[in-house]
């Protein structure tokens, strides 16, 4: 994906989606590149349970906020937090600007990040980092920084997070790679399994049992989040839903909606381009 943004709209994770927090009231920026996407800006609200492909890199820049994992669970306070992919979850923020960075986990950053903070659940990141993080991100932020200059800052807070000098993380396998840009550069039209498994010269079965080790998903729920993030860039472009859907290679808007709440726990139409 390239970067581009649209302002103001809502993000993921400020647009109040259970009662009584029935606020919605954010503002801010997307910015997409090829693994990863930055939502930053300012916002309040709770949202939906959740769950998404990606590691996800939250930071305060200003104030605090909250996740559980449990429904009756207790609701952690943070300044800043990983989510590691496919974590249920729910995200709650009173009010303030932060920053979320969503990173594949199979992608070299999100290997990377799985090395220094294992997957089993939502941890705080460590403190001297995460304030270095943040101030890049709030510099770049107030400084109204292009989008090239904002997808650079936030490689840069990624690389203090995920610990640039320690030992390499393991090399994704090179089968799953080819699979992995040729799934990428057909995610507009239908993709089979045999598809993906011809791109990666292994039997079906073989790569679904590849896939599903070296990724932590199933193909289909992998697909899935590469269609939503590009329906969401569409409509960032100026597509209606629908537009976006269709581009995207979902069925129908509904088959969007769905999709959308169940990843990022808010409704679709909460992101309002401006």
């Amino acid at each position: 994906m390239s970067g581009m943004h649209r302002e103001p709209h809502a993000i993921p994770g400020h647009a109040a989606a259970a009662a009584p927090r029935n606020t919605n009231s954010s503002s801010g920026r997307i910015y997409f590149w090829p693994g990863a996407s930055l939502w930053i800006g300012e916002g309040q609200g709770r949202t939906l349970w959740h769950e998404h492909h990606a590691h996800q890199l939250t930071l305060a820049l200003e104030g605090d906020f909250r996740f559980r994992t449990q429904a009756d669970g207790r609701w952690e306070v943070f300044a800043a937090a990983i989510v590691p992919g496919h974590c249920a979850h729910q995200f709650d923020l009173d009010s303030g600007r932060l920053a979320h960075v969503f990173i594949e986990p199979e992608s070299k950053a999100g290997r990377a990040l799985t090395q220094r903070f294992g997957s089993a659940d939502v941890s705080a990141l460590p403190a001297d980092d995460a304030a270095a993080a943040a101030a890049l991100l709030r510099s770049a932020l107030d400084a109204r920084r292009d989008a090239g200059g904002m997808i650079a800052t936030a490689n840069e807070a990624l690389a203090v997070l995920s610990g640039a000098g320690s030992e390499p993380a393991a090399e994704l396998d090179a089968r799953l790679a080819r699979s992995l840009e040729y799934i990428k550069a057909h995610i507009r039209r239908p993709i089979s399994l045999s598809q993906a498994a011809a791109a990666a010269t292994l039997s079906e079965s073989r790569f679904r049992h590849l896939f599903v080790a070296e990724t932590g998903c199933s193909f289909r729920a992998y697909v899935l989040w590469l269609r939503i993030n590009v329906a969401i860039e569409a409509v960032m472009a100026g597509a209606t839903w629908t537009e976006a859907a269709h581009e995207a290679g979902f069925a129908d808007s509904a088959h969007l909606t769905r999709t959308h709440k169940r990843m990022f726990g808010i409704e679709p139409s909460s992101l309002r381009p401006q």
